[in-house]
């Protein structure tokens, strides 16, 4: 088998998170013996950093768009353009038996066009919640978005969601839509482990189990603003407690103000974005992860805080609500709840056994259904079945 991943999300020399998730995946499928080939996109009128690495290689290809939401429902054509001779001359050499690409547009529609052309199966992996790309684009381009998408998931041999909740939205959006399946995310479980060996803390720092750590791009939906307010509830009872906060964004500058106004900027530390080794060092040098996100596909930083026998504080309602048990190998609160986020910092500070207990759950949910090589298993049977 000759697998082509076709994907926007990959690693590159500036930051090794940015698709890790594909290319560890891709990595892991080498592993069980597949021949893949990468081809990762990026748009014309956004600057490349260059490859990572330690990543598995790939071919970076740029192509033309529209710049900006409007030009999405297009993309995938011209990407399909850019694409068509380069992939041809790849089959030639080495005949590629399955596409398999990420997110509908643009990647997806591309896809479709390119297996049309080589007649062989695709599979499209959707990603998040906005699986027609309707609340990322609204109004006319938006209705465009969700017709082009549309026609990938019938014409995809396989779509494959990252969460139960990622396939309901699929299903909702086509009607009787018989080719969805669910594989989610895997971990690299010997990375995030709780005896992962080198230091993140710089000397001084609190003692690990007064720390809460929170993962994510720094944008509204991850709700930032409202662990910031939490922090500043407990403050009082819990006079060591601090919070990290790894990641960037455009609400940088509106929650250190809101650390200031609350008066907690000395127990926030925004370290910006870190590397995946050093985003696993702090994961064990926490007391507990805590990320009140209420647009979430599925979240792999809950897995890998799960894995690294953390417990993880996530929304219900979100792809994670599939795999987090509250109460059992991690807690749920309700979205957007300060109360709720509140008691549930208060709880689980407070109670060590507690945190052990949620900490220990949460990794045997990672070792028994949840890591890369679980991941790579569910995808070769799906591939597999495409190419009967």
């Amino acid at each position: 088998m000759h697998l082509l991943t076709l994907t926007p999300f990959y690693p590159t020399a500036a930051d090794d998170a940015s698709g890790c998730f594909i290319a560890e995946s891709v990595a892991e499928l080498q592993r069980q013996g597949i021949e893949s080939s990468v081809i990762a996109v990026h748009p014309v009128h956004r600057l490349h950093p260059g490859p990572d690495p330690k990543a598995p290689p790939a071919t970076w290809k740029r192509y033309f768009c529209v710049p900006g939401n409007p030009g999405l429902s297009t993309a995938g054509r011209f990407l399909y353009a850019a694409l068509k001779f380069h992939v041809q001359q790849l089959h030639t050499v080495h005949p590629i038996s399955l596409i398999h690409a990420h997110a509908a547009l643009p990647c997806g529609q591309a896809a479709m066009l390119l297996a049309r052309d080589l007649g062989i199966p695709f599979v499209v992996t959707v990603h998040g919640l906005d699986a027609f790309s309707t609340q990322q684009v609204q109004g006319w381009f938006g209705r465009r978005c969700s017709e082009a998408s549309a026609d990938v998931f019938h014409a995809a041999a396989q779509v494959i969601c990252i969460s139960e909740q990622v396939a309901r939205r699929v299903r909702e959006g086509c009607a009787e839509l018989a080719n969805v399946s669910v594989v989610c995310n895997g971990v690299d479980s010997s990375l995030f482990s709780p005896s992962f060996g080198p230091t993140f803390a710089p000397a001084g720092d609190p003692a690990s189990n007064s720390v809460i750590l929170s993962v994510g791009n720094l944008i509204p939906i991850k709700g930032h603003d409202l662990l910031l307010r939490s922090i500043a509830l407990i403050a009082p009872t819990h006079p060591q407690v601090q919070c990290r906060i790894i990641g960037d964004g455009p609400e940088r500058g509106r929650l250190q103000e809101l650390a200031r106004e609350s008066r907690i900027e000395d127990r926030i530390h925004f370290l910006g974005r870190r590397s995946r080794a050093e985003v696993a060092a702090a994961m064990t040098e926490c007391a507990l992860f805590a990320l009140p996100s209420w647009y979430e596909g599925l979240g792999g930083v809950y897995l890998e805080a799960m894995s690294a026998e953390r417990p993880a504080i996530a929304c219900h309602g979100q792809g994670i609500e599939g795999i987090i048990r509250h109460g059992e190998n991690g807690w749920l609160i309700e979205p957007k709840n300060l109360g709720d986020l509140t008691a549930a910092l208060q709880a689980l500070l407070s109670d060590l056994l507690l945190r052990e207990k949620l900490g220990r759950n949460g990794r045997q949910t990672i070792l028994q259904g949840y890591t890369l090589e679980h991941q790579a298993r569910q995808l070769l049977s799906i591939y597999r079945e495409c190419l009967v």
